[in-house]
């Protein structure tokens, strides 16, 4: 099959969304293809509990206090420029986002405003404790009421088109992508004027993690292959507090906005702990948490810490964090009398594919935007809630260069002739291809193990061996087996493991998140 669009969109979470919505409404004479991998309700963006960090107080509140925190939580490597600008948009896109019919929590004052980790104020605009549920449903429907984006559900990127399969030496262009339908396995041509991965991290990588299923780094192992820039992808932020007993099968998250209302973090022996490690005690940045929970965990050899809410109302919790409370519940936990067992798990990507302050990589005719791309605004360590806020920033500014040069993009109607089908012919079906959740079992421990909170050089040494290892296995296999979701989503895995390894072994420095122990 092969299709034809103006611009091609690959994945559904809030920038995917925001930028297809963007354009369509500014360019109602454009095609818009919007691919989603699953449901278009599945996505990182449906799991936020937390909402965005943007400024509305400006009596308590003010650019210049969150541009402080985003570049003290940044550790010294967030680019102030995209800071600045990233913080002012904000109050802008937050008003797009309620003309679109996503509502959020308020009380007598204006916007009920949550405080988290590294917040100088109380500035987390927020939906009770599902906001991204609430901004993803939103879209949905504001997406549903254009007529020129086209939704192709349960499809999911193999590779981006570009020169080099025109026969040509260099990957100076991305001309579209090739996509393969999950239902039936048959991989597609889809040619387009401009192409835009918002294809989210790759929690997945991690044996805990909170992302969903589909959190592979397809977009970031695509854009590899293409020759795209990568950078610092060894900044892997672990949340600090993930239910210990998984919920549903699914590792669960626990707000950081439950200690910003007051949740104490407790060793196993029952003691508070956090200000032995940073004078913010609980509301200290996302790493500093991570690696003080970590350390408690070793110290005592125990699978948890806890985390105390009793001291929050019944009223607080019930209205603010229902989801947690019921999730808890769920698995025999009430917090508002017992503390809540929780580990560090797997959460968000700083690093990403490298784009100037339009979304633009160095790849002519392909953006990428939100959690896949590296922006220079998280730097080494991301402050809470700003994912959102930088996703539809990026969103709105990549629509609106769209805008500009979608007119003098080449593109030749009958071009898509001469984009060669996918070869999967004369290949052995992969249907009894068991070996191929071993491999990811075993990256998933490598990477658990020694690229986690605290690496070691050892350590990150075994793991780039041992993932060369599954790099050769996993080609092995795609070079002799049909493609299928599986063995697509696994060697993306395995290319963007390998890379974020050699990133972090050339990183001389302990920064934010990547914290290697005999550096100290």
């Amino acid at each position: 099959m092969q299709l034809e669009t103006d611009l091609l969109v690959i994945g559904t979470g809030i920038a995917g969304l925001s930028c297809a919505i963007y354009y369509a409404e500014n360019h109602p004479e454009s095609k818009i293809t919007l691919i989603s991998k699953r449901n278009i309700s599945e996505t990182n963006t449906r799991y936020a509990q937390g909402g965005i960090a943007v400024v509305t107080d400006f009596l308590k509140d003010s650019f210049s206090k969150h541009k402080t925190d985003t570049l003290n939580a940044g550790d010294g490597l967030c680019d102030p420029e995209v800071v600045d600008f990233v913080v002012k948009e904000g109050p802008q896109r937050l008003e797009e986002l309620l003309s679109w019919g996503v509502a959020f929590d308020h009380n007598e004052k204006g916007f009920h405003l949550g405080k988290e980790g590294g917040h100088s104020a109380s500035r987390i605009v927020h939906y009770k404790d599902r906001s991204g549920f609430q901004i993803q449903e939103g879209l949905i429907s504001r997406m549903h009421a254009l007529p020129n984006i086209e939704l192709l559900e349960y499809h999911s990127l193999v590779d981006l088109i570009t020169d080099h399969h025109l026969d040509q030496d260099h990957f100076g262009r991305c001309y579209g992508a090739y996509v393969i339908n999950i239902n039936n396995h048959k991989v597609q041509r889809i040619a387009a004027k401009a192409t835009v991965l918002s294809t989210g991290g790759a929690g997945q990588l991690y044996a805990h993690t909170t992302n969903p299923e589909g959190a592979t780094g397809d977009g970031l192992g695509a854009a590899y292959r293409a020759k795209v820039t990568i950078k610092h992808l060894q900044f892997v932020q672990f949340h600090p507090t993930a239910l210990h007993p998984k919920a549903n099968g699914n590792t669960f998250l626990i707000s950081e906005a439950v200690r910003g209302a007051g949740a104490q973090l407790k060793n196993i022996d029952g003691f508070t702990f956090m200000k032995n490690y940073d004078a913010r005690g609980e509301l200290a940045s996302r790493d500093i948490v991570a690696r003080a929970i970590d350390s408690e965990l070793k110290k005592a050899s125990s699978e948890w810490v806890w985390l105390d809410c009793t001291s929050i109302s019944r009223k607080v919790m019930e209205d603010e964090f229902p989801t947690i409370l019921d999730t808890c519940r769920s698995v025999g936990i009430d917090p508002l009398k017992d503390p809540i067992p929780v580990v560090p798990a797997a959460h968000y990507f700083c690093g990403g594919i490298a784009v100037d302050q339009f979304g633009r990589t160095d790849l002519d005719g392909l953006y990428a935007i939100g959690e896949c791309s590296q922006t220079g605004l998280h730097g080494a360590n991301r402050l809470a809630s700003n994912s959102l806020l930088e996703a539809l920033v990026f969103a709105k500014r990549s629509a609106d260069q769209l805008s500009e040069e979608m007119a003098h993009i080449p593109y030749d109607a009958s071009f898509l002739t001469s984009i060669p089908r996918w070869k999967d012919q004369g290949y052995v079906s992969t249907k009894k291809t068991s070996d191929l959740d071993l491999i990811k079992k075993q990256l998933q421990s490598i990477m658990s193990q020694y690229v986690g909170i605290v690496r070691s050089r050892e350590g990150l040494n075994k793991a780039f061996q041992e993932t060369q290892n599954l790099f050769q296995q996993i080609n092995t296999i795609y070079n002799t087996k049909t493609l299928s979701l599986q063995l697509s989503t696994l060697r993306n895995m395995i290319a963007v493991a390998h890379l974020l390894i050699d990133q972090a072994q050339n990183f001389s420095q302990n920064k934010g998140t990547h914290y290697i122990a005999d550096d100290e």
